[in-house]
């Protein structure tokens, strides 16, 4: 997809995932503004590496919405009396961490701040393939939420419609490492840990499949 000078509006996490979305688009020469939320996380450190991954890039702006989902819960990193899954995600089950109706607040408020400074698309470091399966990182949700897309705002409407850009969704993660890698991302700047700690906990779910992957990764470098 061509992104020259294209405006893009791109929800930046701090985990690696968003961070390669960000750093792809940059290397591609988009004008790019951020938006993070503060969503009542325990993992409130993803956002310290939003700003800095932000930074990084000299992007446009970033702003940060509160946004407090810990009001009703539901979920392991909403809700600080339910454990972080340690153990692995079972086949054809949701893990605790998906966090209810997330992307689906996280999109929808991006989709008004991208039509409110006319932007042409909105970068989503949703990925399908590895660990969550969450309903709202998958490929047929992106595209009926495109639908919903096209027909809520004007720009949808005047037949210009804000896409929805999803570049890593059918990546695995040492795909994903590699595109972090090319596109000058600052890997050891992102945030990847569930627990809420100082420090990456190594322990998580989140935090072994990035070990894993990134280890996976280093060998085919060495070894190419």
């Amino acid at each position: 997809m061509n992104l020259y000078q294209k405006k893009i509006v791109i929800l930046i996490s701090g985990g690696l995932d968003s961070s390669t979305v960000l750093g792809i688009a940059k290397t591609k020469g988009a004008i790019i503004n951020g938006l993070s939320f503060d969503y009542g996380q325990r993992h409130k450190k993803e956002l310290i590496a939003a700003k800095n991954i932000a930074s990084h890039f000299a992007i446009n702006d970033l702003k940060v919405i509160k946004l407090d989902l810990s009001l009703w819960g539901g979920s392991s990193l909403t809700d600080t009396r339910k454990k972080i899954p340690l153990n692995g995600s079972k086949a054809n089950e949701i893990p605790n961490t998906y966090v209810p109706g997330r992307n689906t607040i996280f999109i929808a408020t991006a989709l008004s701040y991208a039509e409110a400074i006319n932007a042409d698309l909105i970068g989503l470091g949703v990925n399908a393939l590895d660990y969550s399966g969450y309903p709202d990182c998958r490929p047929d949700y992106i595209k009926q939420f495109q639908k919903l897309a096209t027909l809520s705002n004007r720009r949808g409407r005047e037949n210009n419609p804000i896409k929805l850009w999803t570049p890593l969704i059918n990546l695995n993660k040492i795909e994903i490492f590699e595109l972090a890698y090319k596109n000058q991302v600052p890997i050891e700047q992102t945030w990847s840990c569930y627990s809420g700690g100082a420090q990456p906990c190594g322990a998580c779910d989140s935090c072994r499949i990035r070990i894993h992957a990134f280890n996976q990764w280093m060998q085919l470098e060495k070894s190419s």
